[in-house]
């Protein structure tokens, strides 16, 4: 009830300013005006402010309000989880009908060699060693395959 005096009275006082302004022979900016002053009369009387006002000083629906933003968190961190995986969900449809188990990516990774430096394999050329033509995009095709690319 209070929401609604407030609105109308915010409505006649924007009329009231665009016939000052209307009286001052700024027809353009009056007219302005007044469609801008009767947006919250109208507001009122479509019953939009009373809707507004039972849903902004209500419990249960701001808990509503809450557990739809727990809904849409766990969706999201479903969806950014399975991104994250090596396969896609088509892969793994078709890894099972096939009667295999999908891979986790860290069972694929080469094995870790202990030793000394000079056992382990380098990523990088040494100095003087020129690259061969094909390790140039290696990693760029790695990368594209593992996204299915």
């Amino acid at each position: 009830m209070l929401a609604e005096t407030i609105f109308s009275a915010a409505s006649a006082a924007g009329l009231g300013i665009a016939a000052v302004t209307a009286y001052r022979k700024r027809f353009l900016a009056a007219t302005r005006i007044a469609a801008y002053s009767l947006v919250p009369l109208g507001l009122v009387m479509t019953g939009v402010v009373e809707w507004v006002s039972d849903i902004a000083f209500k419990p249960s629906v701001w808990l509503g309000f809450g557990l739809l933003g727990l809904a849409w968190l766990l969706l999201v961190t479903t969806r950014a989880t399975e991104r994250r995986r090596s396969t896609t969900r088509e892969e793994r449809k078709a890894a099972r009908a096939a009667g295999h188990t999908a891979v986790a990516p860290a069972a694929s990774a080469p094995p870790l060699t202990s030793g000394t430096p000079a056992d382990r394999p380098r990523s990088k050329p040494a100095k003087g060693q020129a690259a061969a033509p094909g390790d140039d995009f290696s990693d760029i095709e790695a990368i594209l395959k593992k996204h299915g690319l």
